[in-house]
């Protein structure tokens, strides 16, 4: 069984002219960085490799997470190849995983994120938003072979918002 876990990075901001690898989080994005991934760890495995790709956004939300769910931040491995748009290099990667873990938590970016889900998943989601958290599980002893899995949880910021708003 191989358990995946995929996390959009959080809101960045565009207000300041970077090149887009370069873009930190907003003070929404830090938010919402906070509350999913303090509302998010009674779904984590025990043990997991937790991977984020090199932009700055991504990077700042994997800190984020790893911080608020004690996870030493030197053991999360950053990725140049997980800056990436595409679904088919997404795949690529998650196939590349060692097959001695069973666990990964990864940190990427849109379209891909919102086309793996899909692709892998067996709940359709017309779009993962910023900081959102989605769960799979591949009935497979390899990454190599994964195939259609299961969506196991969905968390997205919007729902823990409406609890604090009301």
């Amino acid at each position: 069984m191989k358990n995946l876990i995929v996390i959009r990075h959080a809101k960045s901001n565009w207000d300041v002219p970077l090149r887009d690898i370069d873009r930190p989080l907003d003070k929404r994005g830090i938010t919402d960085a906070h509350l999913v991934a303090s509302n998010c760890v009674k779904f984590l495995p025990r043990t997991f490799l937790m991977w984020s790709s090199t932009a700055k956004r991504a990077s700042e939300t994997a800190i984020i997470f790893a911080q608020t769910i004690l996870y030493p931040l030197e053991n999360i491995s950053f990725k140049e190849e997980l800056y990436t748009f595409d679904e088919k290099s997404l795949e690529k990667i998650v196939k590349s995983c060692d097959d001695s873990y069973d666990n990964v938590i990864l940190f990427g970016h849109n379209e891909a994120i919102t086309n793996f889900v899909n692709k892998f998943g067996n709940i359709f989601t017309e779009n993962v938003p910023t900081s959102g958290f989605v769960s799979l599980q591949f009935d497979s002893d390899s990454w190599k072979t994964i195939k259609k899995g299961k969506t196991i949880k969905i968390i997205v910021p919007k729902d823990f918002k409406k609890i604090h708003d009301e």
